[in-house]
């Protein structure tokens, strides 16, 4: 956050609210005293405490900084409020993220004020019979559920998978063995570390910022699952943050957890893949042999077909067949591309997928330029759509060039002459898409949601389906764009054009 300063403000015996402790992000800050300013700045936090609230005053209300307060309750009790003077506008979408970490401090409040927590002096009731039967009562209770929460701890310890907890504050709470192994930390330095310095151990090309993951978890209260590699270890692991929250009964009844209850803390999961991946290797080497051995004769009967249609000996009729021949082969060796590319990807085969931060825009600059060619034999304009400052996102600069390049060939295959087709790059609030749209001949809306099916071909103005399309275009768009959590979708009306695209996460 642009912070400027933050107080934790704690009630003193009268129950007025006084600074217990203080951060300053530079020199100059807000002396304590009864100035109009800190009273102010008391009254809301004040407000904030008894509203249970997160209390808002913006720039130039109190002062030149916006002031956020928000209150520290934990279990229906409020234990002080936690003032923000910012630098800049706040972020509606931190509310989750400041409700979470008010919470944790209420927490870590109320463990100081147990530890603290002395017994009186006073002997008979502490002697007493009916007191000492409530006390051992209690200390059984607590006994019982300690015990069966260690049960969770112990499981884990055997999990295969590793696993560590981390308290909303940054401090590590739990790691098992695996996840010490997974991090390459003994215990004593995993005893040191925080959650920031834990996930640092796993820093690689598109996880090189774990502040930026750990936030958008807080504010989306989404997940964050990557897939690392580690290409001097030749290790790929699978990592996952997520918050654990605390359960509650939602409308009908039911318990739910996680996301939409209130979060507790971050759950984070390690998964080692690189034997996985050595198996999709093994597979996609098998893949790949098999093209090998089909476009082999292929290319033979193409090549010789065409040699053949070039002789002036062969009559005309036998070189129109023989065209035809060389026309099919070259379709089957294109069908074959394709079919085996959206293979690859259906079967979750990816080799050759390195995710790497990316700019989409970038990426539609380059596949217009190589389209261009394309575009100029059919008299048909490509055209770039300026775009603002567009966030990379994490994919594979192959697949998603491929994916794109398809949609403009399609765009460029079913349009008019003498037409326009163009492409924008838009962000959107969790992602960037990439529009691609024609003024061609449309689809009918009863083939909309089969048109990313495999070998599903358009059938348009009463003709026949296209021989020249493999119906694999789009089921190789989709299938790469899924295979990086992306969506896809298209809007068109026939005899008007079409609108397809795709969107991916934003890092």
């Amino acid at each position: 956050m642009p912070l400027e300063e933050a107080i934790v403000f704690q009630p003193n015996e009268r129950g007025e609210l006084v600074p217990g402790s203080r951060l300053r992000t530079n020199g100059d800050s807000l002396e304590a005293g009864r100035t109009n300013v800190w009273r102010q700045l008391v009254k809301l936090c004040d407000r904030a405490t008894k509203t249970r609230e997160i209390a808002l005053a913006p720039a130039g209300t109190i002062d030149s900084f916006e002031t956020v307060a928000l209150p520290l309750s934990h279990e229906n009790r409020t234990v002080g409020a936690l003032l923000l003077r910012l630098r800049e506008s706040f972020d509606q979408s931190d509310r989750r993220l400041l409700a979470a970490v008010g919470s944790q401090i209420a927490r870590n409040l109320q463990r100081e004020e147990a530890r603290q927590h002395k017994l009186g002096r006073s002997l008979p009731p502490l002697l007493s019979a009916r007191s000492s039967n409530q006390r051992l009562h209690t200390f059984a209770y607590l006994s019982g559920v300690m015990t069966e929460q260690r049960f969770g701890a112990q499981v884990l310890a055997e999990a295969p998978d590793a696993y560590a907890l981390a308290y909303l504050d940054g401090t590590v709470a739990y790691m098992n063995e695996a996840m010490m192994i997974a991090a390459d930390i003994s215990m004593a330095e995993a005893q040191n570390l925080d959650l920031f310095g834990f996930l640092n151990r796993f820093k690689s090309g598109v996880f090189d910022e774990p502040s930026i993951a750990v936030r958008r978890v807080l504010q989306s209260g989404q997940p964050y699952e990557r897939e690392l590699y580690f290409p001097e270890r030749n290790r790929t692991l699978e990592l996952r943050i997520a918050l654990a929250g605390e359960t509650q009964a939602n409308g009908n009844g039911a318990q739910q957890n996680g996301a939409g209850s209130h979060p507790s803390c971050f759950a984070i999961r390690v998964r080692d893949v690189t034997r996985m991946k050595e198996f999709e290797q093994l597979k996609s080497d098998l893949i790949s042999l098999m093209s090998h051995e089909m476009r082999t004769p292929l290319t033979s009967i193409n090549g010789f077909s065409e040699m053949l249609a070039n002789d002036e000996k062969i009559p005309p009729e036998s070189r129109e067949f023989l065209q035809i021949i060389s026309n099919e082969s070259q379709r089957m060796s294109r069908m074959i591309d394709t079919f085996l590319s959206v293979t690859q990807l259906a079967r979750g085969d990816k080799k050759q997928v390195v995710q790497t931060p990316l700019r989409l825009d970038e990426v539609a600059r380059e596949a217009i330029n190589a389209m261009q060619a394309v575009a100029k034999k059919k008299r048909i304009r490509l055209i770039e759509q300026p775009s603002g400052t567009i966030p990379p996102v994490a994919a594979d600069k192959i697949l998603i060039t491929q994916a794109l390049i398809k949609l403009l060939d399609n765009a460029i295959r079913y349009s008019p002459e003498r037409t326009a087709v163009t492409v924008a790059t838009v962000l959107e609030a969790e992602s960037v898409r990439v529009i691609v749209e024609d003024r061609g001949y449309g689809v009918p809306s009863e083939s909309l949601d089969r048109i990313w099916d495999k070998f599903y071909r358009v059938e348009r103005d009463g003709l026949e389906k296209d021989e020249e399309s493999t119906g694999l275009g789009l089921a190789f768009v989709r299938e790469a764009v899924e295979q990086h959590g992306g969506t896809v979708s298209v809007e068109s009306e026939v005899g008007r054009g079409s609108k397809f695209s795709f969107a991916l996460p934003r890092l």
